[in-house]
Protein backbone atom coordinates (compact mmCIF):
# COMPACT_ATOMS: atom_id res chain seq x y z
CA UNK A 1 0.00 0.00 0.00
CA UNK A 2 2.81 2.39 0.97
CA UNK A 3 4.67 1.51 -2.24
CA UNK A 4 1.59 2.29 -4.35
CA UNK A 5 1.08 5.62 -2.54
CA UNK A 6 4.72 6.49 -3.07
CA UNK A 7 4.44 5.79 -6.78
CA UNK A 8 1.36 8.03 -7.05
CA UNK A 9 3.20 10.82 -5.24
CA UNK A 10 6.16 10.57 -7.62
CA UNK A 11 3.85 10.56 -10.66
CA UNK A 12 1.95 13.62 -9.39
CA UNK A 13 5.17 15.57 -8.80
CA UNK A 14 6.45 14.59 -12.24
CA UNK A 15 3.24 15.74 -13.93
CA UNK A 16 3.37 19.08 -12.08
CA UNK A 17 6.97 19.60 -13.18
CA UNK A 18 6.05 18.81 -16.79
CA UNK A 19 3.07 21.18 -16.59
CA UNK A 20 5.10 24.14 -15.30
CA UNK A 21 7.93 23.46 -17.73
CA UNK A 22 5.50 23.36 -20.62
CA UNK A 23 3.85 26.55 -19.46
CA UNK A 24 7.24 28.25 -19.37
CA UNK A 25 8.05 27.09 -22.90
CA UNK A 26 4.71 28.26 -24.24
CA UNK A 27 5.60 31.78 -23.16
CA UNK A 28 8.59 31.85 -25.49
CA UNK A 29 8.24 33.27 -28.99
CA UNK A 30 10.07 30.30 -30.44
CA UNK A 31 7.49 27.85 -29.15
CA UNK A 32 4.61 30.02 -30.32
CA UNK A 33 6.07 30.00 -33.82
CA UNK A 34 6.45 26.23 -33.80
CA UNK A 35 2.84 25.81 -32.69
CA UNK A 36 1.39 28.15 -35.31
CA UNK A 37 0.69 25.27 -37.66
CA UNK A 38 -1.40 23.49 -35.03
CA UNK A 39 -3.29 26.71 -34.31
CA UNK A 40 -4.08 27.14 -37.99
CA UNK A 41 -5.16 23.53 -38.27
CA UNK A 42 -7.61 23.98 -35.39
CA UNK A 43 -8.81 27.18 -37.02
CA UNK A 44 -9.45 25.39 -40.31
CA UNK A 45 -11.26 22.32 -39.03
CA UNK A 46 -13.38 20.87 -36.31
CA UNK A 47 -13.21 17.12 -35.70
CA UNK A 48 -16.57 16.59 -37.38
CA UNK A 49 -15.46 18.58 -40.43
CA UNK A 50 -12.37 16.42 -40.78
CA UNK A 51 -14.44 13.25 -40.67
CA UNK A 52 -16.82 14.63 -43.27
CA UNK A 53 -13.90 15.63 -45.51
CA UNK A 54 -12.38 12.16 -45.43
CA UNK A 55 -15.79 10.62 -46.08
CA UNK A 56 -16.39 12.90 -49.06
CA UNK A 57 -13.05 12.13 -50.67
CA UNK A 58 -13.14 8.39 -50.03
CA UNK A 59 -16.71 7.79 -51.10
CA UNK A 60 -17.14 8.83 -54.72
CA UNK A 61 -20.59 7.34 -55.06
CA UNK A 62 -22.03 9.54 -52.32
CA UNK A 63 -20.35 12.69 -53.65
CA UNK A 64 -21.65 11.96 -57.14
CA UNK A 65 -25.20 11.61 -55.89
CA UNK A 66 -28.18 13.76 -56.78
CA UNK A 67 -27.48 16.38 -54.11
CA UNK A 68 -24.36 17.69 -52.41
CA UNK A 69 -23.82 17.95 -48.66
CA UNK A 70 -25.23 21.08 -47.08
CA UNK A 71 -21.75 22.39 -46.20
CA UNK A 72 -20.94 22.74 -49.92
CA UNK A 73 -23.96 24.93 -50.61
CA UNK A 74 -24.35 28.69 -50.29
CA UNK A 75 -20.78 29.88 -49.87
CA UNK A 76 -20.97 33.63 -50.53
CA UNK A 77 -23.60 35.26 -48.32
CA UNK A 78 -22.39 37.18 -45.29
CA UNK A 79 -18.71 36.69 -46.02
CA UNK A 80 -16.14 39.01 -44.41
CA UNK A 81 -12.37 38.92 -44.62
CA UNK A 82 -10.56 37.86 -41.45
CA UNK A 83 -7.42 39.97 -41.66
CA UNK A 84 -5.92 38.38 -38.55
CA UNK A 85 -6.20 34.87 -39.97
CA UNK A 86 -4.91 36.05 -43.37
CA UNK A 87 -1.79 37.42 -41.65
CA UNK A 88 -1.34 34.19 -39.67
CA UNK A 89 -1.54 32.07 -42.81
CA UNK A 90 0.91 34.33 -44.65
CA UNK A 91 3.37 34.09 -41.78
CA UNK A 92 3.04 30.31 -41.58
CA UNK A 93 3.48 29.80 -45.34
CA UNK A 94 6.62 31.93 -45.24
CA UNK A 95 8.15 29.22 -43.05
CA UNK A 96 7.98 26.92 -46.09
CA UNK A 97 8.37 29.20 -49.10
CA UNK A 98 8.60 32.81 -50.17
CA UNK A 99 6.47 33.30 -53.27
CA UNK A 100 8.33 36.48 -54.16
CA UNK A 101 11.46 34.38 -54.63
CA UNK A 102 10.06 30.93 -55.50
CA UNK A 103 7.62 32.09 -58.15
CA UNK A 104 10.47 31.93 -60.69
CA UNK A 105 14.10 31.12 -61.15
CA UNK A 106 16.09 34.10 -62.42
CA UNK A 107 18.93 34.55 -64.90
CA UNK A 108 21.59 34.32 -62.24
CA UNK A 109 20.26 30.89 -61.17
CA UNK A 110 21.67 29.11 -64.25
CA UNK A 111 23.80 29.53 -67.30
CA UNK A 112 23.26 27.97 -70.75
CA UNK A 113 24.24 24.31 -70.76
CA UNK A 114 23.56 23.73 -67.07
CA UNK A 115 21.88 20.43 -66.21
CA UNK A 116 18.65 20.41 -64.21
CA UNK A 117 17.09 17.31 -62.65
CA UNK A 118 13.34 17.19 -63.16
CA UNK A 119 11.51 17.89 -59.92
CA UNK A 120 9.24 14.84 -60.01
CA UNK A 121 11.66 12.52 -61.78
CA UNK A 122 15.18 13.06 -60.47
CA UNK A 123 16.64 10.38 -62.73
CA UNK A 124 15.94 12.46 -65.83
CA UNK A 125 17.58 15.75 -66.71
CA UNK A 126 17.14 18.87 -68.82
CA UNK A 127 19.87 21.07 -70.28
CA UNK A 128 19.26 24.82 -70.05
CA UNK A 129 19.12 26.12 -73.63
CA UNK A 130 20.21 29.58 -74.76
CA UNK A 131 16.57 30.27 -75.65
CA UNK A 132 15.30 29.40 -72.18
CA UNK A 133 18.09 31.31 -70.47
CA UNK A 134 17.44 34.43 -72.51
CA UNK A 135 13.82 34.50 -71.30
CA UNK A 136 14.57 34.02 -67.60
CA UNK A 137 13.66 37.17 -65.66
CA UNK A 138 16.43 39.28 -64.17
CA UNK A 139 14.46 39.58 -60.91
CA UNK A 140 11.30 38.01 -59.56
CA UNK A 141 8.20 39.25 -61.41
CA UNK A 142 6.56 39.65 -57.99
CA UNK A 143 9.42 41.50 -56.31
CA UNK A 144 8.06 44.13 -53.91
CA UNK A 145 4.49 43.61 -55.15
CA UNK A 146 1.45 43.98 -52.88
CA UNK A 147 -2.22 44.07 -53.87
CA UNK A 148 -5.38 44.79 -51.93
CA UNK A 149 -7.56 42.24 -53.73
CA UNK A 150 -6.61 39.34 -56.01
CA UNK A 151 -8.65 36.90 -58.07
CA UNK A 152 -7.47 33.35 -58.71
CA UNK A 153 -9.54 31.97 -61.58
CA UNK A 154 -9.87 28.22 -62.04
CA UNK A 155 -11.46 26.62 -65.08
CA UNK A 156 -14.47 24.69 -63.79
CA UNK A 157 -17.66 24.73 -65.83
CA UNK A 158 -19.36 26.22 -62.78
CA UNK A 159 -18.28 29.58 -64.23
CA UNK A 160 -20.67 29.23 -67.18
CA UNK A 161 -23.70 31.53 -66.84
CA UNK A 162 -22.19 32.94 -63.63
CA UNK A 163 -21.88 36.51 -64.93
CA UNK A 164 -18.68 36.87 -62.89
CA UNK A 165 -16.60 38.52 -65.64
CA UNK A 166 -16.90 42.12 -64.42
CA UNK A 167 -16.31 41.16 -60.80
CA UNK A 168 -13.18 39.17 -61.69
CA UNK A 169 -11.81 42.03 -63.78
CA UNK A 170 -12.43 44.50 -60.95
CA UNK A 171 -9.70 42.95 -58.77
CA UNK A 172 -6.28 44.56 -58.53
CA UNK A 173 -4.45 41.42 -59.65
CA UNK A 174 -5.90 38.50 -61.64
CA UNK A 175 -4.30 35.06 -61.80
CA UNK A 176 -5.53 32.57 -64.42
CA UNK A 177 -4.78 28.89 -64.84
CA UNK A 178 -3.53 26.97 -67.89
CA UNK A 179 -4.00 29.60 -70.58
CA UNK A 180 -7.75 29.06 -70.70
CA UNK A 181 -9.57 30.91 -73.51
CA UNK A 182 -11.29 34.14 -72.49
CA UNK A 183 -12.82 36.08 -75.40
CA UNK A 184 -15.84 33.81 -76.02
CA UNK A 185 -16.56 33.54 -72.30
CA UNK A 186 -15.75 37.09 -71.17
CA UNK A 187 -19.16 37.69 -69.56
CA UNK A 188 -18.55 34.81 -67.18
CA UNK A 189 -14.75 34.74 -66.75
CA UNK A 190 -13.58 38.26 -67.61
CA UNK A 191 -10.61 39.34 -69.72
CA UNK A 192 -8.05 40.81 -67.34
CA UNK A 193 -4.88 38.74 -66.91
CA UNK A 194 -1.92 39.76 -64.80
CA UNK A 195 -0.44 36.31 -64.20
CA UNK A 196 -1.28 33.25 -66.33
CA UNK A 197 -0.05 29.70 -65.84
CA UNK A 198 0.50 27.25 -68.69
CA UNK A 199 1.32 23.58 -68.19
CA UNK A 200 3.35 22.24 -71.14
CA UNK A 201 0.60 19.65 -71.77
CA UNK A 202 -1.71 22.50 -72.84
CA UNK A 203 0.33 22.95 -76.02
CA UNK A 204 -0.44 19.43 -77.19
CA UNK A 205 -4.02 19.26 -75.91
CA UNK A 206 -5.26 22.69 -77.08
CA UNK A 207 -2.83 23.79 -79.79
CA UNK A 208 -1.89 20.55 -81.55
CA UNK A 209 1.73 20.72 -80.46
CA UNK A 210 2.18 23.85 -82.63
CA UNK A 211 2.81 21.52 -85.57
CA UNK A 212 1.19 23.70 -88.24
CA UNK A 213 0.75 27.38 -89.00
CA UNK A 214 -2.94 27.41 -88.04
CA UNK A 215 -2.18 26.06 -84.56
CA UNK A 216 0.69 28.49 -84.12
CA UNK A 217 -1.45 31.46 -85.18
CA UNK A 218 -4.17 30.44 -82.74
CA UNK A 219 -1.61 30.17 -79.95
CA UNK A 220 -0.03 33.52 -80.81
CA UNK A 221 -3.42 35.24 -80.76
CA UNK A 222 -4.00 33.88 -77.27
CA UNK A 223 -0.60 35.08 -76.07
CA UNK A 224 -1.17 38.53 -77.58
CA UNK A 225 -4.10 39.01 -75.18
CA UNK A 226 -1.71 38.67 -72.23
CA UNK A 227 -0.40 42.14 -73.08
CA UNK A 228 2.84 42.34 -71.07
CA UNK A 229 1.59 40.24 -68.16
CA UNK A 230 3.39 37.20 -66.70
CA UNK A 231 3.26 33.78 -68.38
CA UNK A 232 4.26 31.13 -65.83
CA UNK A 233 5.42 27.77 -67.24
CA UNK A 234 6.33 24.86 -64.92
CA UNK A 235 9.13 23.71 -67.23
CA UNK A 236 11.07 21.57 -64.78
CA UNK A 237 8.39 19.25 -63.37
CA UNK A 238 8.57 16.09 -65.47
CA UNK A 239 10.19 15.00 -68.71
CA UNK A 240 8.00 14.98 -71.79
CA UNK A 241 7.07 18.61 -72.27
CA UNK A 242 10.52 20.06 -73.00
CA UNK A 243 9.90 20.25 -76.77
CA UNK A 244 6.69 22.18 -76.19
CA UNK A 245 8.38 24.57 -73.77
CA UNK A 246 11.24 25.18 -76.17
CA UNK A 247 8.79 25.71 -79.05
CA UNK A 248 6.85 28.28 -77.03
CA UNK A 249 10.03 30.07 -75.97
CA UNK A 250 11.27 30.24 -79.57
CA UNK A 251 7.96 31.65 -80.81
CA UNK A 252 7.95 34.33 -78.11
CA UNK A 253 11.47 35.41 -79.05
CA UNK A 254 10.91 35.27 -82.82
CA UNK A 255 7.67 37.27 -82.70
CA UNK A 256 8.90 39.58 -79.92
CA UNK A 257 5.69 39.07 -77.99
CA UNK A 258 5.00 41.47 -75.09
CA UNK A 259 4.92 38.85 -72.36
CA UNK A 260 7.09 38.41 -69.27
CA UNK A 261 8.17 34.84 -68.66
CA UNK A 262 8.46 33.00 -65.33
CA UNK A 263 9.51 29.44 -64.52
CA UNK A 264 8.89 28.20 -60.95
CA UNK A 265 11.78 27.41 -58.65
CA UNK A 266 12.89 23.80 -58.24
CA UNK A 267 11.67 23.74 -54.65
CA UNK A 268 8.24 25.34 -55.05
CA UNK A 269 5.96 22.33 -55.41
CA UNK A 270 7.59 20.41 -52.56
CA UNK A 271 7.46 23.47 -50.32
CA UNK A 272 3.75 24.01 -51.03
CA UNK A 273 2.98 20.33 -50.46
CA UNK A 274 4.98 20.43 -47.23
CA UNK A 275 2.93 23.34 -45.93
CA UNK A 276 -0.40 21.61 -46.56
CA UNK A 277 0.79 18.24 -45.24
CA UNK A 278 1.94 19.95 -42.05
CA UNK A 279 -1.59 21.34 -41.73
CA UNK A 280 -3.00 17.80 -42.06
CA UNK A 281 -4.23 18.26 -45.64
CA UNK A 282 -2.99 15.03 -47.19
CA UNK A 283 -2.59 16.04 -50.83
CA UNK A 284 -0.54 14.00 -53.31
CA UNK A 285 0.48 16.91 -55.51
CA UNK A 286 -1.04 20.40 -55.26
CA UNK A 287 -3.17 21.42 -58.22
CA UNK A 288 -2.32 24.60 -60.10
CA UNK A 289 -5.20 26.35 -58.36
CA UNK A 290 -3.95 25.44 -54.89
CA UNK A 291 -0.41 26.45 -55.86
CA UNK A 292 -1.66 29.84 -57.00
CA UNK A 293 -3.69 30.43 -53.84
CA UNK A 294 -0.72 29.46 -51.66
CA UNK A 295 1.59 31.85 -53.50
CA UNK A 296 -1.00 34.64 -53.57
CA UNK A 297 -1.06 34.76 -49.77
CA UNK A 298 2.38 36.38 -49.99
CA UNK A 299 1.30 39.48 -51.89
CA UNK A 300 -2.53 39.70 -51.65
CA UNK A 301 -4.44 41.10 -48.69
CA UNK A 302 -7.72 39.60 -49.85
CA UNK A 303 -8.01 36.56 -52.15
CA UNK A 304 -11.11 35.65 -54.16
CA UNK A 305 -11.39 32.28 -55.90
CA UNK A 306 -13.58 31.59 -58.93
CA UNK A 307 -14.03 28.46 -61.04
CA UNK A 308 -13.07 26.04 -58.27
CA UNK A 309 -15.64 23.22 -58.30
CA UNK A 310 -14.44 19.60 -58.60
CA UNK A 311 -17.85 17.97 -58.87
CA UNK A 312 -19.89 16.84 -61.89
CA UNK A 313 -23.03 18.55 -60.53
CA UNK A 314 -23.65 21.91 -58.92
CA UNK A 315 -25.48 22.52 -55.63
CA UNK A 316 -28.82 22.35 -57.46
CA UNK A 317 -28.02 19.07 -59.21
CA UNK A 318 -27.26 20.58 -62.62
CA UNK A 319 -24.45 19.01 -64.65
CA UNK A 320 -21.17 20.92 -64.57
CA UNK A 321 -18.44 20.62 -67.21
CA UNK A 322 -14.93 19.87 -65.99
CA UNK A 323 -13.60 22.86 -67.97
CA UNK A 324 -15.86 25.71 -69.01
CA UNK A 325 -14.28 25.80 -72.48
CA UNK A 326 -14.10 22.16 -73.64
CA UNK A 327 -15.69 18.72 -73.28
CA UNK A 328 -12.88 16.92 -71.49
CA UNK A 329 -14.04 14.45 -68.85
CA UNK A 330 -12.20 13.69 -65.62
CA UNK A 331 -12.59 11.26 -62.78
CA UNK A 332 -12.68 13.62 -59.83
CA UNK A 333 -12.31 10.86 -57.25
CA UNK A 334 -9.75 8.65 -58.99
CA UNK A 335 -6.76 7.73 -56.85
CA UNK A 336 -4.73 7.30 -60.04
CA UNK A 337 -4.65 11.07 -60.72
CA UNK A 338 -1.94 13.35 -59.32
CA UNK A 339 -4.39 15.66 -57.51
CA UNK A 340 -7.02 15.33 -54.81
CA UNK A 341 -9.44 17.98 -55.99
CA UNK A 342 -12.36 17.30 -53.60
CA UNK A 343 -10.02 17.41 -50.59
CA UNK A 344 -8.49 20.65 -51.84
CA UNK A 345 -11.94 22.11 -52.33
CA UNK A 346 -13.02 21.08 -48.86
CA UNK A 347 -9.94 22.81 -47.43
CA UNK A 348 -10.63 26.00 -49.39
CA UNK A 349 -14.27 25.90 -48.29
CA UNK A 350 -13.16 25.76 -44.65
CA UNK A 351 -10.82 28.72 -45.22
CA UNK A 352 -13.73 30.58 -46.83
CA UNK A 353 -15.93 29.93 -43.79
CA UNK A 354 -13.23 31.45 -41.55
CA UNK A 355 -12.74 34.53 -43.73
CA UNK A 356 -9.25 33.63 -45.00
CA UNK A 357 -10.42 33.73 -48.64
CA UNK A 358 -13.66 34.11 -50.57
CA UNK A 359 -14.79 31.13 -52.63
CA UNK A 360 -17.42 32.00 -55.25
CA UNK A 361 -19.25 28.98 -56.68
CA UNK A 362 -22.51 30.51 -57.89
CA UNK A 363 -23.69 33.52 -59.87
CA UNK A 364 -22.08 36.88 -59.17
CA UNK A 365 -24.32 39.85 -58.25
CA UNK A 366 -25.00 42.15 -61.17
CA UNK A 367 -25.03 45.88 -60.78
Amino acid sequence: MRLTRKRWTICTISLLLIFYKTKEIVRSDEHQEAQLTSILFCYFYSESELSTSRLMVNSSEKALGKSLPIYLQGTEEGWRVNATLVAMIRKDILRFLDAERDVSVVKSSFKPGDTIHYILDRRRTLNVSHTLHSLLPEVSPLKNKRFRTCAVVGNSGVLLKSGCGKEIDSHDFVIRCNLAPLAKFAEDVGLKSDFTTMNPSVIQRMYGGLRNETARDCFLRRLAVLNDSVLWIPAFMVKGGEKHVEGVNELILQRKLPVRMAYPSLRLIHAVRGYWLTNKVNIKRPSTGLLMYTMATRFCDEIHLYGFWPFPKDAKGNLVKYHYYDTIKYRYFSNAGPHRMPLEFKTLKMLHSKGALKLTTSKCPQG
